[in-house]
């Protein structure tokens, strides 16, 4: 259902914010979200170009979230990347059907709808706080090294 850039960009973002501010480099976050570093260079632009993250050059540089974690939800970094698409007219092109969607097509679009909705309720930060045993694969990484 997601592609393999948005699963690659949330990994970015979520290894940004349990940073604790301090910039990581590119290849830091290639090694800790087991991201290829020229795919994860192509996200970051992209995370870039909407604002969510800023490079820092230099010997302490690298990249850092341009707002806290708790004002980044998982649906900015879907729509930086690859943004979730919704149904707003038949697509089938079908004369009878306009704006109108089909039950087919309006079951499909209220199931996006859903999604869009749970993402947008879903800051970065929750995915660190989670009660869970598990942490994010970021912290797994970060603690090996």
């Amino acid at each position: 259902m997601f592609s393999q850039t948005a699963e690659y960009a949330l990994r970015a973002v979520v290894s940004l914010a349990d940073s604790s501010g301090e910039p990581l480099t590119t290849q830091q976050l290639a090694d800790f979200t087991q991201v290829p570093l020229d795919y994860l260079s192509k996200v970051l632009q992209s995370l870039g170009r909407h604002g969510l993250v800023e490079s820092q050059r230099g010997k302490h540089g690298g990249f850092r979230l341009t707002r806290t974690a708790t004002r980044i939800t998982i649906l900015d970094v879907l729509n930086a990347v690859d943004p979730l698409t919704r149904i707003h007219c038949c697509p089938l092109k079908l004369k009878g059907h306009g704006k109108n969607l089909c039950p087919l097509h309006r079951r499909l679009d209220d199931a996006i709808s859903s999604v869009e909705r749970a993402f947008a309720e879903t800051a970065i930060a929750d995915l660190l706080t989670t009660e869970s045993d598990i942490r994010p694969l970021c912290a797994v990484a970060r603690a090996n090294d």
